[in-house]
């Protein structure tokens, strides 16, 4: 352990692996948010908070059965051309999932309005489905995370060490995330349209087309950035017309 905390090159992969494992959180936490969403306000916080531990211990069990994910990278079967893997075929399944999910949160925003209130929308959700939809993902997101690990570190305790702290990180991050997302109906909709990007990302991984997240990231910054002009924009006209009515008294 000693000649682990001595050596820079272990410090830098530690680093870098923190930073990435932080990077590669922010669809998990943003469908987390959303997931938590459905449910009463009192209850929102607690299923953040075992959604995010689930992942911890997941990730973590995970890494101590990297000789089994290297395995589920080995062809399985062969459909045609295509050489399958059991991870091509739980990135499919959990893609698919996370598509179906967020569409079905978009049409909720959009036409949810007319046939269901708010209210019974929330009721309908309970603890334990939030939850197990959130282990669901938070599975297919684990992979992508240890893969990552073993690619970046030597060592086992450098892993679960920047994995400990990302997940932290997430927990910090993951109300603030929430309550802004809820409070601002349009960037619930970009985030949405975000998660559908990540599991069309994630199916077409497991069809051998991989796609850079960093063009994912650098398109969802760059809408980010447009939609914080626009609720600046927002904010400033409702600033103007508030000193109007106030000057019309």
């Amino acid at each position: 352990m000693t000649d682990l905390l001595s050596d820079p090159a272990v410090w830098a992969s530690f680093a870098t692996l923190t930073l990435l494992e932080i990077v590669l959180g922010v669809d998990n936490v943003i469908f987390i948010s959303i997931a938590a969403s459905k449910l009463p306000k009192e209850k929102r916080k607690t299923a953040r908070f075992y959604g995010l531990m689930g992942a911890l211990v997941l990730r973590i069990a995970l890494l101590f059965s990297i000789t089994w994910i290297i395995g589920l990278t080995a062809p399985a079967f062969t459909v045609v051309d295509w050489v399958v893997s059991w991870r091509d075929i739980i990135l499919i399944a959990g893609g698919l999932f996370l598509i179906y999910k967020a569409s079905t949160e978009i049409f909720n925003e959009v036409e949810g309005e007319d046939l269901h209130t708010a209210q019974e929308r929330v009721v309908a959700a309970t603890l334990l489905s939030v939850v197990a939809q959130i282990m669901i993902l938070d599975l297919v997101f684990s992979f992508d995370s240890v893969i990552t690990a073993v690619g970046i570190a030597d060592h086992l305790e450098v892993m679960i060490a920047a994995v400990v702290i990302a997940i932290v990180v997430m927990m910090v991050a993951a109300t603030p995330i929430a309550n802004f997302v809820e409070s601002h109906p349009s960037t619930k909709m970009l985030a949405l349209a975000f998660l559908v990007m990540v599991g069309m990302a994630l199916v077409a991984d497991g069809f051998h087309a991989h796609v850079e997240r960093g063009f994912i990231y650098a398109a969802m910054v760059f809408a980010g950035a447009v939609e914080g002009l626009n609720l600046l924009r927002q904010r400033k006209r409702r600033h103007v017309a508030q000193k109007v009515a106030q000057n019309s008294k």
